[in-house]
């Protein structure tokens, strides 16, 4: 499976990354000292879905959800969903 890094014009703004980040928080109960990463991936393989993001929270060990949606197509409802997938 290769994934590549999307291209400039399907990356998210800093507002649509501090939104998504902001949901994670509430939904997922994260303490604010807790670090999220985010990364919005694009899959070339068959079968794989288009554009990916993948979240993780800093955990020990780490928490990893995958959303198979762009950062800025991402809704709060996505977020609140990975909980009841865990």
């Amino acid at each position: 499976m290769t994934f590549s890094f999307c291209k400039q014009s399907q990356k998210a703004s800093s507002q649509e990354i501090q939104q998504v980040k902001k949901w994670i928080y509430q939904a997922l109960q994260i303490d604010d000292e807790i670090s999220i990463s985010l990364s919005q991936l694009q899959c070339t393989e068959p079968g794989c879905p288009p554009i990916e993001t993948v979240i993780n929270v800093m955990t020990n060990p780490v928490q990893q959800y995958k959303i198979h949606k762009s950062i800025a197509q991402i809704e709060y409802t996505d977020i609140s969903l990975l909980k009841q997938d865990k």
